[in-house]
């Protein structure tokens, strides 16, 4: 049998790379909240290019119903949740002092209440199943790369990671949790920075440049691999040495 991968925010960025990288040997449930003709993009190129067909679904991580809905969705189509990967994520860039309460509320929501739920449908059927494997999308911002105008994604990010350790506990030995912690990587949501600014984060990398989202979905596809069993409760940093 197949095993299944929910894939949140796939339809851009790193969440695009993952859901392209383990379709390979995977059957990828992708979830996207904008961007839908990107996300039937993808589905069209997977299947063009492995002969594979993506899931897709439209999933608000901000809606604790709509999650609740996704997760019984999933499983009475494929009966089973072998992994998950917590990736979507959003940042609102302002001046610290500018930023409102809403705003602040819009990314916690997004980057760590909705991933703390939906962890908590899927692994209670990854417990009934017996197994599973959950990674998280967290971000060196989250632990020790400080943008005061990001200091709501910076706070959502370490909150991913105290997650990560929290479920870890939790779910052991039956589940497997553990993070990845990107610095810079090339995606949309780094696009529209200023050169000068890139450049200059750039000077502070060893190896002078920004990651490619692949390269974080190569990382992910090995922590949910059977050569990965023996890690877990990690935060694995890529980011080129920052």
């Amino acid at each position: 049998m197949e095993k299944t991968v929910i894939v949140t925010g796939a339809s851009s960025g790193i969440g695009y790379a993952i859901a392209h990288e383990l379709s390979k040997n995977y059957q990828v449930i992708a979830t996207y909240n904008n961007g839908k003709e990107k996300i039937e993009k993808i589905k069209e190129e997977i299947k063009k290019k492995y002969d594979k067909d993506i899931d897709i679904f439209k999933l608000d991580l901000k809606n604790e119903e709509d999650i609740e809905t996704f997760v019984k969705e999933v499983i009475n189509k494929y009966n089973h949740i072998d992994c998950l990967v917590n990736n979507a994520g959003i940042a609102i860039d302002k001046p610290l002092l500018e930023k409102t309460k809403s705003e602040f509320l819009e990314v916690m929501d997004t980057n760590l209440i909705g991933p703390f739920l939906l962890t908590k449908l899927v692994s209670k059927e990854m417990i009934k199943q017996g197994s599973g494997k959950i990674v998280n999308i967290a971000s060196t911002n989250g632990i020790d790369t400080l943008y005061p105008e990001s200091c709501d994604y910076d706070a959502s990010k370490a909150g991913v990671i105290s997650l990560t350790h929290n479920f870890a506990k939790e779910l052991s030995p039956i589940i497997n949790v553990n993070a990845i912690a990107p610095g810079w990587i090339d995606t949309p949501m780094n696009s529209d920075l200023d050169e000068y600014f890139k450049e200059e984060e750039k000077k502070k990398i060893f190896l002078n440049r920004f990651g490619k989202p692949e390269e974080v979905a190569f990382l992910v596809e090995f922590l949910l691999s059977d050569k990965a069993n023996y890690i877990n409760n990690e935060v694995i940093r890529i980011d080129g040495g920052m």
